[in-house]
Formats: structure tokens, C-alpha cells, sequence
């Protein structure tokens, strides 16, 4: 890396601590909800071309269908755009994106970028309980591109358990900062959200960013408790009628302006990912992305 560049990104990563965020957050939030007519499309039109979108996947394909930014960038995909994997041994890609890292849970450390790793416990909100189903399991992590598709999706059936709010940062979450910025992913903003399947826990951690107006699931809409530094947990049944339950595929949650998916899974439970999968790789929702390990159920 050049001299130049390399100053050029220590000033980037200098400017993501001193400047506030959550106020430049909230603002863009505000700014992405309004309905302004003529310059939204002009902006959503400026936006596909800027980053190549291809609108050919959208179930509606015009900047002038979408009243606000928000609606365009959690766009929904025309019928059949991403297949969903039916082989009941495999979970798929939740989301699409880029793998960011991906392997084992040793020690309670998930690796963040070379150098960096970041504790579990930290991840899922700090409770030691919550995080013990999966100490020796597998993690996956999932960074969103501005392009990409941003409605999250489930990558195997599952029943909810538990959703946690955590309050915190909101660092970028792009590939120079996570390179750069210690426990990233434990210290921003997150939801976490924590199944149960027939092949042991799972865990979906949704993780806020700059400029990132909101995080909403289907089953609570957005997550906005009140502001501060406590954690909010809710439970729900794991049966009966009010049980909230999701088939492989299912949407389970969207970002409005972008992020990372952190995915955990109890130990046993994947036998292996898939021979093309690793850091950098094209993820596309619904494709295969590891093999369930039978002897798990």
C-alpha cells in the first residue's frame, strides 16, 4: 500500500471516532423515510446507476415506484430471483453480501479481521448464558454492500427464542473498519436474534452502522427502544399458537442503509462449509452455504 493511501485510511478511521454518529445516523433516517417527490427519484435513479443495481431482480423495477429511499433500498425481489436451497441437510446464505470471515468459536472468540477477534459473549449482549449454547460452535459473518439486496432471510427452519436489543456504536461496518477498529461487531449497535432449530441453537445478530436509519424485524417491526445504555430482552413461546416459527428462506428482518449479519451456531450442528465458501466470496441469498451435521438432531 502506498504512502498516500495509507494515510488516507488512518484519516478515515480517525473520522469514524470523533465524529457522531448516531446524530448523522438518526438525520439520514429522517432524510431516507421523507417522500419528496421528484429529487427521491432523482436521488434512487442517481444511487442504481452509481452502484450498478441491477433492477432486473426488483419486483418493482422503476425509481418512480418507490415513494422514499427506505422503500427502494429494501426493495423486494421479483418472484423466483433467489431460489431457496430445498435439501433439508444444508443451511443457505441469509443474506446477499460478502463473506467477511467464517470458521470455529475458540475460546468464546469469533476473528473479525487478521489481527482482531472479538468475544462471543460481548456479540449476544453479555449474559454468559446466552452465550454458552454456542462456546465450540461455528460463526458467520456476512458484510452488505450498499448494492446489495437488504432484506435477511432465514438460512434453516427455526423457532424464536429470544430477540435482545443492544445499545452502542455505530462504526462503518465496511471492510477497512473492521480491519481497523477493535470488537467492531460487539461494540456497535445490534439486535440479536436466537432460535431454536432441530439441529441445536442459532443465533442472527443484525449490527447497526453509520448511517444505518434502522433495523426492523417481521415479527416486532423496527427495533427503536428508548434511548441510553440498557439492554432490552424479549422472550416468546416455543410453542403453541403465539409461537413464531420460520421455514428455511422465510425474511426475518431488513436494514434500512446497509450492514453485517453475524451468524452463530451450536457446536455439532454444521459439519462443514461449503468448499467454494471462505472470506471475500459472493454470498447470494438461497444458495447453499454449509452441510447440517445429522447427528446433531
Amino acid at each position: 500500500m502506498s504512502t498516500k493511501n495509507n494515510l488516507s485510511d488512518k484519516i478515515k478511521i480517525a473520522w469514524q471516532y470523533i465524529m457522531p454518529k448516531h446524530a448523522i445516523s438518526r438525520l439520514v433516517g429522517k432524510f431516507a423515510a421523507a417522500k419528496m417527490g421528484w429529487l427521491t427519484t432523482k436521488l434512487i435513479s442517481l444511487f442504481i446507476k452509481a452502484y450498478g443495481i441491477n433492477m432486473n431482480e426488483a419486483k418493482l423495477k422503476n425509481a418512480s415506484d418507490f415513494d422514499t429511499f427506505n422503500n427502494f433500498f429494501t426493495r423486494e425481489l421479483a418472484d423466483g430471483a433467489r431460489p431457496i436451497d430445498d435439501d433439508n441437510n444444508s443451511i443457505c446464505y441469509p443474506v446477499d453480501g460478502a463473506i467477511s470471515q467464517q470458521g470455529d468459536i475458540v475460546d468464546g472468540q469469533l476473528i473479525q479481521a487478521k489481527g482482531f477477534n472479538y468475544s462471543l459473549t460481548s456479540l449476544l449482549g453479555g449474559d454468559a448464558a446466552t452465550a454458552a449454547p454456542f462456546q465450540g460452535g461455528k460463526f458467520s459473518c456476512i458484510y452488505l454492500a450498499p448494492k446489495d439486496y437488504h432484506r435477511i432471510h432465514m438460512p434453516m427452519a427455526g423457532t424464536l427464542r429470544e430477540m435482545i436489543y443492544v445499545p452502542g456504536e455505530l462504526f462503518s461496518v465496511n471492510p477497512l473498519t473492521a480491519q481497523n477498529v477493535p470488537d467492531l461487531f460487539a461494540r456497535n449497535e445490534r439486535v440479536v436474534a436466537i432460535f431454536d432449530t432441530e439441529y441445536g441453537e442459532l443465533a442472527m445478530v443484525l449490527v447497526g452502522a453509520t448511517i444505518v436509519a434502522s433495523i426492523e424485524t417481521t415479527w416486532a417491526g423496527v427495533i427503536t427502544p428508548p434511548a441510553g445504555k440498557d439492554i432490552f430482552r424479549w422472550q416468546y413461546p416455543k410453542e403453541g399458537i403465539n409461537a413464531i416459527t420460520f421455514e428455511k428462506g422465510d425474511e426475518m428482518g431488513r436494514f434500512k442503509l446497509g450492514s453485517t449479519v453475524v451468524s452463530t451456531f451450536a457446536p455439532n450442528m454444521l459439519s462443514e462449509f461449503a468448499a467454494n465458501a471462505g472470506p471475500g466470496t459472493v454470498t447470494r441469498l438461497g444458495e447453499v452455504y454449509a452441510s447440517l451435521d445429522k447427528s446433531a438432531k
